[in-house]
């Protein structure tokens, strides 16, 4: 008997699910392709969302700060005192003479001893300068004894002291023990004769303690409170000024601090005000430097790509409403008032479109019209745009409004598609097991029809053998 064509072995499992694959493959890698391209989008929507939202935050910084330009105010001798000058400061210089630093009063009451407050307490004034309503601390002495053990120490004064409601921090008692004795030091937190800082003990009813506190042997003055005494022009010709403070304000937005007193004929120092061109630089710089940055992320994003260097295009290659975007902010860029425009000020487009700064373009534009440049930047406020900062700001919020904006619709229309390819997997996981089960099925069974064909070739070729033996 010829021999049995022997039938191919296989294994119904891997062939079920080889076969499964395949009939899902083409499904599959589309779904893939989308998944990919869904997630690429998100990411590059959170991307620019920060960049547009770091831009805008740059230029807000800059709209807080009232002015792109820097105004300083310079002393002749920094050893004098310091001062800032305020966008409304007027250019100009002005003579002082710093005759008398302010300074903060600070008091000791010496003999101070622990007391039985079942000898009798009474009450302990703070008078602040006058004395008069808020200026004047009461303190008693009995709630003094905080732990209760019937013992008013020296240190429980003091907290008693620090801790008053009307305090607010303006004056500070402490004790230092010298010898056997502690002394009850009170200092004025702040300078001048109004806050100068007293006991008045005619209330305390322990004779001891009060004897403490008002023994002119007991009490001295460590520091004697002062007002400060500036001269506009020279001492004694000038204009007198005294206040309680070391900080003056009587030049319009220049605040100045003396730090130390001149000596009778010393010259006056001279306080300069002017535009501080470095610092006004150091802005315009900044500006500059958060615009490329914002510009760089949309130029990847909306990159075409270079096949020939296997560079591959951004994910808005195409996207004509980003390329609008990118267009509408180099028009804001462009903006004029009265005639002028960021380029009298230095600041140009380059070729790739971002931008750049000439300093020394900067600072002639600033010496021949210093206020030109707030005026063209102008701020982007909600209430009042104006200016480059008001133009880019009101393109750049049709992107990043939060309810409205193409951010926004866009990451919920990603977002949908998400969940729609989301569920696209499971339909396509249940058909992939379908087509699985069914093939599983059907070479099972062809595997037990093969054995059983096998098992009757065997049993024929048995019975028909020309092997007799």
């Amino acid at each position: 008997m010829a021999n049995a064509i022997t039938a191919p072995r296989y294994d119904p499992l891997v062939t079920a699910e080889q076969l499964a694959t395949k009939s899902v493959a083409a499904q599959k890698a589309a779904l893939a392709a989308q998944t990919t391209l869904a997630n690429n989008t998100t990411s590059a929507l959170s991307n620019l969302k920060s960049a547009i939202s770091t831009f805008q935050l740059a230029m807000t910084t800059m709209t807080s700060s009232k002015s792109v330009l820097n105004q300083s105010a310079t002393f002749s001798n920094t050893a004098y005192g310091t001062a800032t000058a305020g966008i409304k400061a007027t250019p100009g210089s002005y003579a002082f003479f710093v005759e008398q630093l302010a300074t903060a009063s600070q008091t000791s009451y010496g003999g101070v001893s622990t007391v039985d407050v079942a000898d009798g307490t009474g009450s302990l004034k703070v008078k602040i300068g006058d004395g008069v309503g808020d200026n004047t601390l009461d303190i008693d002495l009995a709630a003094a004894d905080k732990d209760g053990d019937g013992k008013l120490t020296p240190q429980e004064m003091a907290a008693a002291i620090n801790g008053n409601s009307k305090n607010n921090a303006r004056v500070t008692a402490s004790v230092i023990n010298i010898g056997n004795q502690a002394q009850l030091v009170l200092t004025s937190n702040l300078t001048g004769l109004e806050n100068a800082a007293t006991l008045d003990a005619s209330g305390v009813a322990n004779a001891t303690l009060k004897t403490a506190l008002t023994d002119t042997n007991n009490i001295k003055n460590i520091v004697p409170p002062k007002d400060a005494i500036v001269w506009l022009g020279a001492q004694g010709s000038g204009t007198k000024i005294t206040q309680a403070s070391n900080t003056f304000t009587n030049v319009p937005d220049v605040k100045m601090t003396f730090t130390k007193a001149m000596t009778a004929g010393e010259n006056p120092i001279t306080v300069t005000v002017g535009t501080d061109s470095a610092g006004t630089i150091a802005n315009v710089q900044a500006f500059v430097d958060a615009y490329n940055k914002l510009k760089s992320v949309m130029d990847g994003l909306a990159s075409p790509g270079n096949p020939e260097k296997n560079i591959a295009a951004g994910i808005f290659a195409h996207d004509s409403g980003l390329n609008a975007l990118r267009s509408s902010m180099g028009d804001a860029l462009r903006l004029n008032v009265d005639g002028v425009s960021l380029v009298a000020y230095g600041i140009t487009a380059q070729r790739d479109g971002t931008i750049s700064l000439n300093t020394a373009k900067l600072t002639a534009k600033l010496a021949d019209n210093p206020g030109g440049l707030d005026k063209l930047f102008g701020n982007n406020s909600l209430s009042a745009p104006a200016g480059v900062l008001g133009g880019l700001d009101k393109v750049l919020g049709q992107w990043s409004n939060v309810t409205k904006g193409q951010i926004t619709q866009r990451m919920a229309a990603t977002d949908k598609l998400q969940k729609s390819l989301a569920k696209s997997s499971e339909r396509l996981t249940n058909q992939y097991n379908t087509a699985y089960s069914r093939f599983l099925d059907q070479y099972s069974r062809l595997q037990v029809l093969q054995e059983q064909m096998t098992r009757n070739s065997d049993m024929f070729d048995a019975m028909f053998s020309n092997d007799k033996s």
